[in-house]
Formats: structure tokens, C-alpha cells, sequence
């Protein structure tokens, strides 16, 4: 059925508050903070602050796939931001990144305190720093930005696109959901088939490009982002759905997922992580209450 909808743009345009749908109650048309609280600092060098939304689970990811390789250097406490009450709007938060958006990295290590905004820049931050999942062959390098910067360029097409119209608009229209429905399957098809002979995204080696997308696009390919997976036809992606399933596997990505999650199963959350034994007390909890 077509949209029977119609709306002639004003000459001007002006902000209706509270119009927006799900998250109108934190959006607004200016930068800057709301109220003035500073952000908590724990033990470690790296402060994460963050929330387990696809952007904020590839720092995670990173850092405890970095850990589990070894790098006592890569702990870290993630501290929760709870973006529906607008932590993110505090003095703090928007001294580290002003734009206002999760996750933040604040490397304490560093002679003056260093912020990396964008879970982009997180990685590359990150992967240089401890020598890991980033290739030194040129080449290799590369195709990995290649594919993180497609990640970075795509993923607002399904999230604040695709993702806002089909689950959180306050009304569905058909016009914004049919267009976003489509860039979305073609971009699962342009990963389908770039996976169709390689094990990982850029070919048989690991890296932050395969942390980058698979929070968005595995979760899709799994149907477990905003129910949509009947509705997308996930299950035509099999190369997807495999290298999907291969990242579920891993030990540091289940924890990765666990960390500043809020939502779903209590087992699954673990709302602040500063210490590798977070995880055991919370494996202990589960088993003491089966």
C-alpha cells in the first residue's frame, strides 16, 4: 500500500520537540552538554565509556581480543553510558567527545590524557597502538581500510536509516522503508559476495574489519537486529551467516558482546567491566541460579 502521507517542507525549518519517535526525548538540533558531571576514571590506562549498541561492541571486541593475545597493557574499565537517559550530554562525556555519541576511548597512558572518539578511529587507535589485527603488508593494510571505512560509510543506512523507519519511527511509511530495505540487502550482498572465497574479510587473516562489520551486519545476517530478519530475507546471505557464526564463536567476542550491555538475558550482561574476573563472577552467578 503506498503512503498516503503528505508534507509540504516549510520555507524554514524549526524543531517540534519530542517529535522523533523512540529517542526523541535526547535528540535535539544543537551540540554541547546539558548538565555538568564529570566522567569516572578507573585503575587501568584505557577508560571505555560506552553502551553495547554495534558501535559500542567493536571496542570491546578489540580489547578483549587484544587481552586474550596477551596484551596486559590492552585492561581497561568500560563504564556504562545510558544513552536513553542522556549521559552522553554530560560535561564529561562531551569534553571527550563532542559529538556527543558513544563510544569514547580516553588513553590515560599518554603524557596528556589522549581521547579517541569513533569506533573507527577506536580500532586503528587501538590495533596501532599493540601491533595487532592491523596488516603492515601495504596491500593487506589497505583492503582493511577498505572494508572498515565501508563499515563506517554503510552501517548509518541500516541503523539510523533502515533501522529507525522499520522499528522506532512513531508511524511506518513505506516510501523510507522500501528505499532503506534495499540499500541494506544490496550492501549485505556486496559482503556476501566478497566472503563467498575468503575466510575473513579481507582474505584468511583476522582484523579490525571484520570488528567493525560483523556487529552490524552479522548481527543482521543472525536476524537479531530489529527483528527484521524475516522481513529482509537474511537467510539468502550463507557466506555471511558462516563468517557470522565463526565470530560468535570466539571466546573474546562473547565477552566483548557481555560488556556494557543492558538488555536481554542477565546472563548476557555485564553493565561495567574493570577486571578479567567480572567475567567469572558472572559465570558463577548464572550457574548458582540454574
Amino acid at each position: 500500500m503506498a503512503d498516503t502521507h503528505s508534507w509540504t517542507p516549510p520555507k524554514v525549518w524549526t524543531w517540534e520537540k519530542g517529535n522523533g519517535g523512540r529517542f526523541a526525548n535526547i535528540n535535539r538540533p544543537t551540540a554541547g552538554k546539558t548538565h555538568d558531571k564529570d566522567l569516572p576514571v578507573g585503575k587501568h590506562p584505557l577508560q571505555l565509556y560506552s553502551l553495547a549498541t554495534p558501535n559500542g561492541v567493536k571496542a570491546t571486541i578489540l580489547l578483549e581480543e587484544l587481552l586474550a593475545k596477551g596484551h596486559e597493557a590492552a585492561e581497561y574499565d568500560a563504564w556504562l553510558i545510558n544513552i536513553n537517559e542522556g549521559d552522553q550530554f554530560s560535561s564529561g562525556f562531551v569534553e571527550a567527545n563532542p559529538n556527543s555519541k558513544i563510544p569514547v576511548l580516553v588513553d590515560h597512558s599518554t603524557q596528556t590524557p589522549q581521547r579517541v572518539f569513533e569506533s573507527g578511529s577506536i580500532l586503528v587507535y587501538l590495533a596501532e597502538k599493540f601491533g595487532e589485527f592491523l596488516p603492515t603488508d601495504p596491500a593487506r593494510r589497505a583492503e582493511t581500510f577498505n572494508w572498515l571505512f565501508w563499515q563506517m560509510g554503510s552501517a548509518p543506512m541500516l541503523g539510523g536509516g533502515f533501522g529507525h523507519f522499520y522499528a522506532y519511527a512513531p508511524e511506518k511509511w513505506q516510501y523510507p522503508i522500501d528505499r532503506y530495505a534495499m540499500e541494506v540487502k544490496r550492501q549485505m550482498d556486496v559482503l556476501d559476495r566478497n566472503l563467498a572465497d575468503r575466510e575473513y574479510v579481507i582474505g584468511d587473516e583476522y582484523t579490525i574489519a571484520d570488528m567493525a562489520i560483523f556487529p552490524w551486519y552479522g548481527a543482521m545476517a543472525k536476524g537479531l537486529l530489529y527483528d527484521a530478519g524475516e522481513f529482509l530475507s537474511v537467510h539468502e546471505y550463507k557466506n555471511v551467516i558462516r563468517w557470522a557464526d565463526h565470530l560468535y564463536a570466539r571466546d573474546a567476542v562473547k565477552r566483548g558482546r557481555m560488556v556494557n550491555r543492558a538488555w536481554g538475558e542477565p546472563s548476557s550482561q555485564l553493565l561495567e567491566r574493570h577486571e578479567a574476573s567480572d567475567f567469572e563472577t558472572k559465570t558463577q552467578d548464572k550457574v548458582a541460579t540454574s
